[in-house]
């Protein structure tokens, strides 16, 4: 078997946001959400397009929206470029999905709460040691909650999970596993077929279940984000090898100025402030500070 990459939008839309993703969807929201406790019992998905209330406000567009149970909404992307203003986009979809429940008129009591969780294939928090961060407000000096728990926002680090398969322990590891590794595996490992949902998403990302128009969506994705890579890689080189030359510079101009006051101090006792000016290239100022010092 060959397995599409879970990690790609095209992918993981059909995975976890298709029609028959339900399943799919309740499973994996709970091993992230609600491990413990496995709080959602139904969900259902929506269109995944965040039309705006008020003209000249921004579409967006979510890999995964759905509504859970509790009346929260749940929005879900996954992030494999790590692409400039991306925390202020998570915020912004945040609010627009919290701000678009209501109607002109209607109070703001109707509002529910939006989880907002984002998948990444690179890290956000280097400070952090945890692969899954939840982020609520809170008071800044005493970090006291505030009163209502209405937007979150769940990041889940993909570089930070790396147990082998046969370290996996719980449905957490499993899905995370999954989403990280599918594409390099060629069969179903025994311990995820065991769960009907895993093994159901291993069945949706069999390449044998895509159309040719399909995989070749997928192969253009895949080019894309190829690509974009590289480019990040060559942008930060370039930066690196700028920065590089630039202190090689500073230093050498830097090691100038030192030889040149060092030979004007030498001179002091020989020669007037004219004739060390001329030889050492030094300003008059610079050699009467020097005379001071």
């Amino acid at each position: 078997m060959r397995f599409i990459n879970p990690k790609t939008d095209f992918a993981f839309k059909k995975i976890f946001g298709s029609e028959d993703s339900k399943d799919i969807l309740i499973s994996f929201l709970n091993s992230i959400l609600y491990p413990e406790t496995s709080a959602i019992e139904d969900l259902t998905i929506l269109n995944p397009y965040q039309a705006p209330k008020i003209r000249g406000i921004k579409d967006t567009y979510l890999d995964v929206k759905a509504t859970i149970t509790g009346n929260k909404t749940v929005i879900i992307e996954m992030q494999i470029l790590n692409l400039e203003g991306f925390e202020k986009r998570i915020l912004y979809n945040a609010a627009k999905a919290y701000s678009i429940q209501l109607k002109t008129g209607e109070d703001y009591t109707l509002l529910n709460p939006v989880i907002a969780v984002t998948i990444t294939d690179f890290e956000m928090f280097p400070n952090l040691n945890q692969v899954i961060s939840r982020f609520v407000l809170k008071e800044k000096e005493f970090l006291v909650d505030y009163p209502i728990y209405d937007i979150e926002l769940v990041f889940v680090e993909l570089p930070k999970f790396n147990p082998s398969l046969q370290e996996l322990k719980t449905l957490t590891d499993k899905w995370l596993y999954f989403i990280k590794s599918a594409k390099t595996l060629e069969t179903v490992p025994e311990t995820m077929a065991q769960i009907p949902e895993l093994k159901k998403a291993f069945t949706m990302a069999n390449e044998a279940t895509l159309n040719p128009e399909e995989l070749e969506d997928l192969e253009k994705r895949e080019i894309y984000i190829y690509d974009q890579r590289n480019a990040i890689k060559k942008a930060v080189r370039l930066a690196r090898e700028e920065a590089l030359k630039q202190g090689i510079e500073q230093g050498i101009e830097q090691g100038k100025q030192e030889s040149k006051l060092e030979i004007a101090r030498q001179l002091m006792s020989l020669l007037d402030d004219q004739t060390i000016s001329q030889t050492t290239g030094l300003s008059l100022e610079q050699i009467q500070q020097l005379r001071q010092e």
